[in-house]
């Protein structure tokens, strides 16, 4: 399919409500790994805890949303990829800000 055929086609194509119900469920997963990974950095030696739980965060985040992005590409809904971008974005906005006063 030509660029200008996918662009259209996404232009035109809108999303389900059933969307916004699996984006939820979309973070369940992720949640409870994240949840087991902050009970592994409390417990560990390491001595910037804050770091690895930022780092881990942000993370789970961009690969989640990568997913999301990949999703709404290959269902034709442009408004999901430009919200995976955009989630993206403020995800490596707040982990420089952190960083910047850690």
């Amino acid at each position: 399919m030509s660029d200008a055929g996918k662009l259209s086609k996404m232009l035109k194509t809108k999303r389900d409500i059933k969307e916004t119900e699996d984006w939820i469920f979309s973070l369940t997963p992720i949640t409870v790994a994240f949840v087991f990974y902050i009970l592994f950095i409390i417990n560990s030696s390491i001595e910037k805890k804050g770091l690895f739980i930022a780092y881990g965060a942000a993370a789970g985040l961009i690969g989640l949303e990568s997913y999301w992005i990949v999703r709404g590409w290959r269902k034709h809904h442009l408004s999901t990829v430009i919200m995976g971008i955009l989630g993206i974005l403020i995800t490596l906005a707040v982990l420089s800000f952190y960083m910047s006063i850690a």
